[in-house]
């Protein structure tokens, strides 16, 4: 028997198979609009906000105060 669960976006019920290449998801529309919302930030982890290390970002575009 094969594992039920909801598509995480639009509640639609789906088998953990092959069946759905996108799972968790139903579709790669579904999968496409959770992947905006973490882009947007509407979907966050919560905790503390992670001070940036100058020194491990290789890129010319940023600038930092010291």
């Amino acid at each position: 028997m094969a594992t039920k669960l909801n598509c995480p976006t639009c509640q639609k019920e789906i088998e953990w198979s092959d069946k759905f290449a996108n799972r968790p998801f139903c579709s790669e529309r579904c999968k496409l609009i959770d992947l905006g919302e973490w882009a947007s930030e509407t979907h966050k982890i919560k905790g503390p906000t992670l001070p940036i290390d100058p020194n491990l970002i290789d890129n010319d575009d940023f600038y930092f105060d010291e």
